[in-house]
Protein backbone atom coordinates (compact mmCIF):
# COMPACT_ATOMS: atom_id res chain seq x y z
CA UNK A 1 0.00 0.00 0.00
CA UNK A 2 1.23 3.83 -0.89
CA UNK A 3 -0.30 5.67 2.20
CA UNK A 4 -1.77 8.65 0.66
CA UNK A 5 0.62 12.01 1.63
CA UNK A 6 -0.38 15.66 0.26
CA UNK A 7 1.24 16.78 -3.05
CA UNK A 8 3.96 19.88 -3.54
CA UNK A 9 3.37 22.61 -5.74
CA UNK A 10 4.08 21.99 -9.40
CA UNK A 11 7.16 23.34 -10.14
CA UNK A 12 9.19 20.81 -12.38
CA UNK A 13 6.50 19.53 -15.03
CA UNK A 14 7.87 21.31 -18.06
CA UNK A 15 5.47 21.93 -21.03
CA UNK A 16 6.88 21.24 -24.89
CA UNK A 17 5.94 23.00 -27.54
CA UNK A 18 5.23 20.29 -30.76
CA UNK A 19 4.83 23.03 -33.39
CA UNK A 20 8.27 23.00 -34.41
CA UNK A 21 8.38 19.38 -34.68
CA UNK A 22 5.35 19.48 -37.16
CA UNK A 23 7.18 21.37 -39.98
CA UNK A 24 8.95 18.68 -40.90
CA UNK A 25 12.18 19.70 -40.65
CA UNK A 26 14.34 17.16 -38.93
CA UNK A 27 16.57 19.56 -36.73
CA UNK A 28 13.41 21.30 -35.49
CA UNK A 29 12.02 17.59 -34.43
CA UNK A 30 15.54 16.87 -33.16
CA UNK A 31 15.24 20.03 -30.86
CA UNK A 32 11.76 19.36 -29.65
CA UNK A 33 13.07 15.96 -29.00
CA UNK A 34 16.25 17.01 -27.05
CA UNK A 35 13.57 18.70 -24.52
CA UNK A 36 11.25 15.10 -24.60
CA UNK A 37 15.07 13.48 -23.32
CA UNK A 38 15.69 16.09 -20.74
CA UNK A 39 12.28 15.51 -19.11
CA UNK A 40 11.90 12.23 -19.32
CA UNK A 41 15.12 11.38 -17.50
CA UNK A 42 13.71 13.87 -14.61
CA UNK A 43 10.02 13.18 -14.58
CA UNK A 44 8.87 11.12 -16.98
CA UNK A 45 5.70 13.41 -17.13
CA UNK A 46 5.15 16.59 -19.61
CA UNK A 47 2.77 18.72 -21.13
CA UNK A 48 2.61 19.53 -24.95
CA UNK A 49 1.17 22.68 -26.46
CA UNK A 50 0.42 23.49 -30.45
CA UNK A 51 -0.32 19.87 -30.90
CA UNK A 52 -2.71 20.10 -33.56
CA UNK A 53 -5.81 18.79 -31.62
CA UNK A 54 -8.57 21.32 -32.25
CA UNK A 55 -9.55 22.86 -29.32
CA UNK A 56 -13.50 22.26 -30.15
CA UNK A 57 -12.77 18.80 -30.36
CA UNK A 58 -10.63 18.48 -26.95
CA UNK A 59 -13.68 20.48 -25.30
CA UNK A 60 -16.28 17.88 -27.09
CA UNK A 61 -14.62 15.30 -25.87
CA UNK A 62 -15.00 16.00 -22.31
CA UNK A 63 -18.49 17.34 -22.38
CA UNK A 64 -19.30 13.76 -24.48
CA UNK A 65 -17.32 12.48 -21.10
CA UNK A 66 -19.74 14.82 -18.82
CA UNK A 67 -23.47 13.01 -20.89
CA UNK A 68 -22.03 9.88 -20.52
CA UNK A 69 -21.77 9.74 -17.10
CA UNK A 70 -24.57 12.05 -16.29
CA UNK A 71 -27.39 9.34 -17.90
CA UNK A 72 -29.14 7.00 -15.33
CA UNK A 73 -27.28 3.93 -14.31
CA UNK A 74 -29.80 1.60 -16.18
CA UNK A 75 -28.88 3.57 -19.57
CA UNK A 76 -24.78 3.26 -18.55
CA UNK A 77 -25.70 -0.57 -17.43
CA UNK A 78 -26.79 -1.52 -20.71
CA UNK A 79 -22.87 -1.50 -21.67
CA UNK A 80 -21.45 -2.59 -18.43
CA UNK A 81 -17.96 -4.73 -18.65
CA UNK A 82 -19.80 -7.87 -17.65
CA UNK A 83 -21.38 -7.77 -20.91
CA UNK A 84 -17.83 -7.80 -22.55
CA UNK A 85 -15.12 -10.24 -23.40
CA UNK A 86 -12.42 -8.42 -22.88
CA UNK A 87 -13.63 -5.80 -20.02
CA UNK A 88 -14.59 -2.88 -22.43
CA UNK A 89 -17.88 -0.86 -21.36
CA UNK A 90 -18.85 1.00 -18.72
CA UNK A 91 -16.89 0.46 -15.37
CA UNK A 92 -18.98 1.63 -12.23
CA UNK A 93 -16.62 2.66 -9.06
CA UNK A 94 -14.69 0.03 -7.16
CA UNK A 95 -14.33 -2.24 -10.36
CA UNK A 96 -10.56 -1.58 -10.65
CA UNK A 97 -7.40 -1.28 -7.49
CA UNK A 98 -4.50 0.46 -9.43
CA UNK A 99 -2.80 0.51 -5.65
CA UNK A 100 -1.85 -2.99 -5.13
CA UNK A 101 -3.12 -3.32 -1.13
CA UNK A 102 -4.86 -0.15 -1.28
CA UNK A 103 -9.13 -0.21 -1.38
CA UNK A 104 -10.74 -0.11 -4.50
CA UNK A 105 -10.67 3.17 -7.17
CA UNK A 106 -13.46 5.60 -6.49
CA UNK A 107 -12.94 6.67 -10.17
CA UNK A 108 -16.30 5.98 -12.35
CA UNK A 109 -15.51 4.78 -16.16
CA UNK A 110 -15.95 4.11 -19.59
CA UNK A 111 -13.45 2.06 -21.83
CA UNK A 112 -12.82 1.62 -25.49
CA UNK A 113 -10.15 -0.30 -27.34
CA UNK A 114 -9.42 -1.48 -30.94
CA UNK A 115 -12.72 -2.81 -32.13
CA UNK A 116 -11.81 -6.51 -33.39
CA UNK A 117 -15.15 -8.33 -34.64
CA UNK A 118 -15.86 -12.47 -33.51
CA UNK A 119 -13.87 -13.07 -37.54
CA UNK A 120 -10.71 -11.17 -36.39
CA UNK A 121 -8.35 -14.01 -36.59
CA UNK A 122 -6.95 -12.08 -32.87
CA UNK A 123 -10.25 -13.27 -31.53
CA UNK A 124 -10.40 -16.85 -33.15
CA UNK A 125 -7.37 -17.54 -31.63
CA UNK A 126 -8.43 -15.83 -28.24
CA UNK A 127 -5.46 -13.26 -27.96
CA UNK A 128 -6.37 -11.75 -24.09
CA UNK A 129 -7.90 -8.36 -24.44
CA UNK A 130 -9.21 -8.38 -28.24
CA UNK A 131 -12.84 -8.19 -29.19
CA UNK A 132 -15.16 -5.75 -29.90
CA UNK A 133 -16.22 -2.74 -27.93
CA UNK A 134 -19.57 -2.34 -26.67
CA UNK A 135 -20.65 1.22 -27.80
CA UNK A 136 -23.93 2.62 -25.82
CA UNK A 137 -26.62 4.39 -27.46
CA UNK A 138 -26.95 7.40 -25.67
CA UNK A 139 -25.73 10.19 -26.06
CA UNK A 140 -26.80 10.87 -30.07
CA UNK A 141 -23.47 10.24 -31.82
CA UNK A 142 -21.50 8.69 -29.35
CA UNK A 143 -19.55 6.34 -31.39
CA UNK A 144 -18.43 8.61 -34.38
CA UNK A 145 -17.33 11.35 -32.37
CA UNK A 146 -15.22 9.08 -29.57
CA UNK A 147 -14.06 7.57 -32.95
CA UNK A 148 -12.80 10.96 -34.18
CA UNK A 149 -11.65 11.73 -30.87
CA UNK A 150 -8.92 8.51 -30.99
CA UNK A 151 -8.17 9.02 -34.58
CA UNK A 152 -6.85 12.49 -33.88
CA UNK A 153 -4.90 10.34 -30.73
CA UNK A 154 -3.38 8.51 -33.21
CA UNK A 155 -2.05 11.02 -35.29
CA UNK A 156 -0.53 12.64 -32.14
CA UNK A 157 0.88 8.86 -30.54
CA UNK A 158 2.66 8.25 -33.85
CA UNK A 159 4.49 12.03 -33.97
CA UNK A 160 5.47 11.29 -29.86
CA UNK A 161 6.69 8.16 -30.97
CA UNK A 162 8.79 9.34 -34.02
CA UNK A 163 10.22 12.15 -31.18
CA UNK A 164 10.90 9.47 -28.48
CA UNK A 165 13.31 7.80 -30.90
CA UNK A 166 14.72 10.82 -32.28
CA UNK A 167 15.23 11.43 -28.11
CA UNK A 168 17.42 8.21 -28.09
CA UNK A 169 19.29 8.61 -31.25
CA UNK A 170 17.18 5.97 -33.02
CA UNK A 171 15.94 6.70 -36.50
CA UNK A 172 12.36 9.07 -36.72
CA UNK A 173 10.84 5.77 -38.38
CA UNK A 174 12.06 3.10 -35.70
CA UNK A 175 8.50 2.30 -34.72
CA UNK A 176 6.49 2.74 -37.73
CA UNK A 177 6.20 -1.08 -38.43
CA UNK A 178 4.96 -1.62 -34.81
CA UNK A 179 2.72 1.47 -34.89
CA UNK A 180 0.90 0.60 -38.80
CA UNK A 181 -2.42 -0.86 -36.38
CA UNK A 182 -1.82 0.66 -32.86
CA UNK A 183 -2.98 -0.77 -30.21
CA UNK A 184 -4.75 1.54 -28.07
CA UNK A 185 -6.96 1.93 -24.53
CA UNK A 186 -8.89 5.32 -24.31
CA UNK A 187 -11.33 5.96 -21.46
CA UNK A 188 -13.97 8.47 -20.18
CA UNK A 189 -13.15 9.23 -16.12
CA UNK A 190 -15.30 10.46 -13.67
CA UNK A 191 -13.93 10.84 -10.12
CA UNK A 192 -16.63 12.95 -7.79
CA UNK A 193 -15.17 15.07 -5.08
CA UNK A 194 -13.82 12.61 -2.64
CA UNK A 195 -15.97 11.42 -0.07
CA UNK A 196 -15.73 12.13 3.61
CA UNK A 197 -16.52 8.24 4.77
CA UNK A 198 -13.35 6.81 2.03
CA UNK A 199 -11.74 4.13 3.15
CA UNK A 200 -8.25 4.27 4.72
CA UNK A 201 -6.01 5.59 1.63
CA UNK A 202 -8.77 5.34 -0.84
CA UNK A 203 -9.27 7.82 -3.71
CA UNK A 204 -10.04 8.60 -7.27
CA UNK A 205 -7.13 6.62 -9.41
CA UNK A 206 -4.40 4.88 -6.92
CA UNK A 207 -0.78 5.19 -7.45
CA UNK A 208 0.31 3.36 -10.55
CA UNK A 209 2.76 3.95 -13.41
CA UNK A 210 1.10 3.23 -16.83
CA UNK A 211 1.56 -0.01 -18.29
CA UNK A 212 2.41 0.71 -21.85
CA UNK A 213 4.42 3.18 -23.79
CA UNK A 214 2.85 6.69 -23.84
CA UNK A 215 -0.42 7.77 -22.24
CA UNK A 216 -1.57 11.13 -23.44
CA UNK A 217 -3.93 12.80 -21.43
CA UNK A 218 -7.34 15.32 -21.64
CA UNK A 219 -8.03 16.78 -18.35
CA UNK A 220 -11.05 19.26 -17.54
CA UNK A 221 -9.99 22.29 -15.40
CA UNK A 222 -10.97 20.63 -11.79
CA UNK A 223 -7.52 19.52 -11.25
CA UNK A 224 -6.43 16.41 -9.09
CA UNK A 225 -3.51 15.08 -10.89
CA UNK A 226 -0.33 14.26 -8.92
CA UNK A 227 3.08 12.81 -10.11
CA UNK A 228 5.68 11.72 -8.39
CA UNK A 229 9.29 13.44 -9.23
CA UNK A 230 12.51 12.12 -9.29
CA UNK A 231 13.27 13.03 -5.79
CA UNK A 232 10.34 10.92 -4.99
CA UNK A 233 8.14 13.91 -3.80
CA UNK A 234 4.48 13.90 -4.92
CA UNK A 235 3.98 17.37 -6.90
CA UNK A 236 0.45 18.61 -8.23
CA UNK A 237 -0.02 18.61 -12.31
CA UNK A 238 -2.66 21.46 -12.62
CA UNK A 239 -4.61 21.87 -15.82
CA UNK A 240 -3.05 24.09 -18.69
CA UNK A 241 -5.61 24.94 -21.16
CA UNK A 242 -4.75 23.92 -24.25
CA UNK A 243 -2.61 21.09 -23.86
CA UNK A 244 -2.35 17.38 -22.85
CA UNK A 245 -0.32 15.36 -20.62
CA UNK A 246 1.97 12.56 -21.67
CA UNK A 247 3.58 10.38 -19.30
CA UNK A 248 5.67 7.43 -20.22
CA UNK A 249 5.06 4.08 -19.17
CA UNK A 250 6.98 1.08 -18.22
CA UNK A 251 7.22 0.10 -21.59
CA UNK A 252 9.34 3.10 -22.09
CA UNK A 253 11.45 2.35 -19.13
CA UNK A 254 12.32 -1.30 -21.32
CA UNK A 255 13.13 0.93 -24.19
CA UNK A 256 15.58 2.76 -22.59
CA UNK A 257 17.17 0.28 -19.97
CA UNK A 258 15.80 2.61 -17.15
CA UNK A 259 17.02 6.14 -18.63
CA UNK A 260 13.77 7.30 -19.12
CA UNK A 261 11.19 7.50 -16.44
CA UNK A 262 8.06 5.53 -15.96
CA UNK A 263 6.72 7.63 -12.62
CA UNK A 264 3.59 6.94 -10.41
CA UNK A 265 1.25 9.24 -10.65
CA UNK A 266 -2.39 9.52 -8.95
CA UNK A 267 -5.66 11.56 -8.81
CA UNK A 268 -7.44 13.13 -5.84
CA UNK A 269 -10.74 15.34 -6.66
CA UNK A 270 -10.64 16.86 -3.09
CA UNK A 271 -10.67 20.64 -4.08
CA UNK A 272 -13.51 22.16 -5.54
CA UNK A 273 -16.63 20.10 -4.49
CA UNK A 274 -16.97 19.26 -8.41
CA UNK A 275 -16.73 16.44 -10.86
CA UNK A 276 -13.46 15.97 -12.24
CA UNK A 277 -13.50 14.83 -15.91
CA UNK A 278 -10.60 13.24 -18.02
CA UNK A 279 -9.58 10.89 -21.22
CA UNK A 280 -6.62 9.20 -21.08
CA UNK A 281 -6.02 7.26 -24.05
CA UNK A 282 -2.75 4.96 -23.77
CA UNK A 283 -1.07 4.45 -27.41
CA UNK A 284 1.21 1.45 -28.08
CA UNK A 285 2.94 -0.59 -30.50
CA UNK A 286 0.75 -3.54 -31.51
CA UNK A 287 -0.28 -6.68 -29.37
CA UNK A 288 2.92 -8.80 -30.83
CA UNK A 289 5.76 -5.84 -30.81
CA UNK A 290 8.62 -7.03 -28.89
CA UNK A 291 9.87 -4.20 -26.45
CA UNK A 292 13.82 -4.20 -25.79
CA UNK A 293 16.19 -2.49 -24.58
CA UNK A 294 17.28 0.06 -27.72
CA UNK A 295 20.91 -0.13 -29.09
CA UNK A 296 21.29 3.41 -28.30
CA UNK A 297 20.30 2.66 -24.76
CA UNK A 298 22.55 -0.12 -24.15
CA UNK A 299 26.40 0.28 -22.54
CA UNK A 300 28.58 -1.83 -25.09
CA UNK A 301 28.88 -5.13 -23.46
CA UNK A 302 26.35 -4.44 -21.47
CA UNK A 303 23.36 -6.67 -20.32
CA UNK A 304 19.83 -5.44 -20.34
CA UNK A 305 18.32 -4.35 -16.95
CA UNK A 306 15.00 -5.37 -17.94
CA UNK A 307 13.56 -8.15 -19.76
CA UNK A 308 12.32 -8.34 -23.21
CA UNK A 309 8.34 -8.81 -23.33
CA UNK A 310 5.81 -7.93 -25.90
CA UNK A 311 3.35 -4.88 -25.38
CA UNK A 312 -0.08 -7.54 -25.65
CA UNK A 313 1.74 -9.88 -22.53
CA UNK A 314 2.48 -7.14 -20.34
CA UNK A 315 -0.88 -5.38 -20.40
CA UNK A 316 -3.21 -8.41 -20.66
CA UNK A 317 -1.03 -9.26 -17.18
CA UNK A 318 -1.18 -5.96 -15.75
CA UNK A 319 -5.28 -6.38 -16.55
CA UNK A 320 -5.45 -9.34 -14.88
CA UNK A 321 -3.54 -7.80 -11.96
CA UNK A 322 -5.62 -4.98 -11.49
CA UNK A 323 -9.45 -6.51 -12.20
CA UNK A 324 -8.44 -9.35 -10.40
CA UNK A 325 -9.00 -11.70 -13.73
CA UNK A 326 -8.40 -12.92 -17.39
CA UNK A 327 -8.62 -10.07 -19.71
Amino acid sequence: MIVYTPPKPAETIPVIDLGPSLSGDLAAKKAVAWEIHKTARDTGFFYIANHGVPQAMMDGQLDLARRFFDLPLEEKAKVDTKYSTCTRGYEAPGLQTLDDGSPPDLKEGFLIGVDLDEDHPYVRDGVPNCGANLWPEKPDGFRARYEAYVAEMFRVGRHLMSLIALSIDLPEDYFVDGLKEPLFNSRLLKYGPQPANAAYNQIGAGAHIDWGMITILLQDDVGGLEVENAAGEWIAAPPIPGTFVINLGEMVRVLTNGLYHANMHRVLNNHSGRDRFSVPTFFDPNYFYKVSCAPTCLPEGGVPTYPSTTVGDHIAEMYRKTYGLAA
